[in-house]
């Protein structure tokens, strides 16, 4: 029987007491009334993000470890025809649904929106401007990922074995399949890390880790240099 769910936005979240309640009440601001919309949080970690999370209206799942395994678990309750991956600290337009829907009607099996930052400054804001380009440095989680359950379960879904770059990894298996599209519509995203590491420093790294990925490295190199580096 259809259940009526268009759309599935699944939230990965790996201790984000500090944030889960804002993103969540953002997102059912946002899709009020929407009753072909749903929210899922697929929870890892100790804190108090399940709890907080179980107190709105929004399905809730506990995984294991790991964003590739979180999101994996989301989708796998999901009841809609097209799936939304959204990074917890990231706000999505005001449209959102309606761009991904409008999308999908279009034709299009797969996308992101562009990203820009919430920091005014004109370093933040230039990195954002970047991802409105089709390359695949420019791609990254925090642009969120929009699929087709019927690609989504074609592909394999998330690969499991990768703790890092499984968001690249998917676009990458995503394209062998179908077009990837980058939306004109922009999220919003937290520029904590940035504030933390430097603004310059954090870009260099996450430069650095594309390039071992490209080159090949392992899993556990990329993950050793990320801990080493990043506050």
């Amino acid at each position: 029987m259809d259940s009526g769910i268009r759309l599935s936005i699944v939230i990965p979240a790996w201790n984000e007491e500090a944030g889960i309640a804002h993103t969540l009440e953002t997102l059912l601001l946002l899709t009020a009334e929407r009753g072909d919309t749903e929210i899922i949080v697929s929870v890892s970690g100790d804190d108090r993000t399940e709890a907080i999370a179980r107190s709105y209206p929004v399905r809730v799942c506990r995984s294991g470890k790991g964003r590739a395994v979180q999101m994996n678990a989301g989708a796998k309750i999901a009841s809609g025809t097209v799936l939304y991956f959204l990074h917890a600290d990231t706000t999505p337009p005001p449209t959102f649904r309606d761009d991904i829907l409008a999308a999908i009607e279009r034709g299009a099996e797969a996308g992101c929106f562009r990203m820009s930052f919430d920091d005014p400054d004109w370093l933040m804001q230039f990195y954002g401007w970047f991802t409105q380009f089709p390359l695949q440095l420019c791609r990254g989680g925090d642009q969120s990922l929009f699929i087709t359950r019927e690609l989504f379960e074609r592909i394999g879904g998330f690969d499991e074995r990768l703790r890092i770059m499984e968001d690249i990894e998917i676009i990458e298996r995503i394209q062998r399949h179908a077009a990837f599209h980058i939306l004109d519509s922009t999220v919003v995203t937290s520029a904590r890390k940035y504030h933390a590491n430097g603004s310059i420093r954090l870009q260099a790294i996450f430069g650095a880790i594309h390039l071992m990925y490209a080159l090949g490295f392992s899993q556990e190199e990329m993950l050793r240099f990320y801990r080493d580096s990043v506050n």
